[in-house]
């Protein structure tokens, strides 16, 4: 293990989610930038698969296992990547999932529940092992993928709406807590972007970018150190507009909005 960590000098990023869409994109721009990479998710074959295809050096990555909406799992991958490939320099908690729900049904509380887990939880379990040795190291930066949806909320997205809206506040309060640390807590606000997530969802979604131009944009603003970033600049407009909007102007401007389907199905 030791001889993986000596063998790269290059800066090192610690990716969530990193299997497909924005983390996978993200990982493969961090790559074509210089840096070592580990690679975080459940599938970890198609990691080592997406890595072989596109012949990344076997000295500037590796793979671990970790699902995040198990505390102890996403720990101990962390703790994982600092004894085998040392401290990373970034930190970006990716992994998530968008659900619709309808909690007026018993069984779609259960389908929330892990929309929680995953987005909320599973992010700051993310960061747990990082946070004290980059304090006492005096760098290094922690990125929380949020969501343009945690700033209102959408029909049939109350599960992921409230999951994005905590990430959102989780951030900044440890942005707070980690003032003269040398420790920055960037929270990236997607909109639209094309991924997996997002394909079959049965309405317009407005600005929409690619799973790569997205990576290229938020590189650009973690490596300024953004404490809040939308993107793109025109969702970015839009949000601001929307945090602005008293309720009621809200609530008859979403009326009739196609909702998110259920998860669990029609009925």
């Amino acid at each position: 293990m030791a001889e993986l960590r000596a063998a790269s000098k290059a800066p090192l990023v610690y990716i969530t989610g990193a299997s497909s869409g924005i983390g996978q994109a993200m990982a493969w721009h961090y790559y074509q930038q210089g840096w070592s990479l580990a690679l975080v998710a459940r599938r970890t074959q198609v990691m080592e698969q997406w890595a072989q295809a596109l012949q990344l050096d076997a000295q500037r990555y590796a793979v671990y296992e970790a699902d995040v909406t198990s505390i102890d799992s996403a720990c101990n991958a962390a703790r994982a990547c600092i004894e085998r490939q040392s401290l990373p320099d970034v930190v970006i908690a990716n992994a998530g999932i968008s659900w619709g729900v309808d909690t007026s049904r018993r069984e779609d509380l259960d389908a929330m529940q892990q929309v929680l887990a995953s987005n909320t939880m599973g992010l700051a379990a993310s960061f747990q092992a990082f946070i004290a040795p980059m304090s006492a190291r005096g760098s290094g930066r922690l990125v929380g993928i949020c969501s343009v949806a945690g700033i209102r909320g959408l029909p049939g997205h109350a599960a992921y709406c409230a999951s994005k809206a905590g990430a959102i506040a989780y951030c900044e309060s440890l942005r707070i807590e980690l003032q003269n640390t040398g420790v920055a807590v960037v929270s990236l606000l997607p909109g639209y972007v094309d991924t997996p997530l997002t394909q079959n969802n049965p309405y317009a979604m407005p600005f929409l970018l690619s799973a790569d131009e997205f990576a290229r944009r938020a590189y650009r603003a973690i490596e300024r150190k953004a404490r809040y970033a939308i993107i793109p600049w025109q969702m970015a407009i839009a949000g601001r507009l929307m945090r602005g909007l008293p309720g009621f102007v809200w609530d008859r401007l979403v009326a009739g909005r196609t909702r998110k389907p259920r998860h669990l199905g029609k009925g």
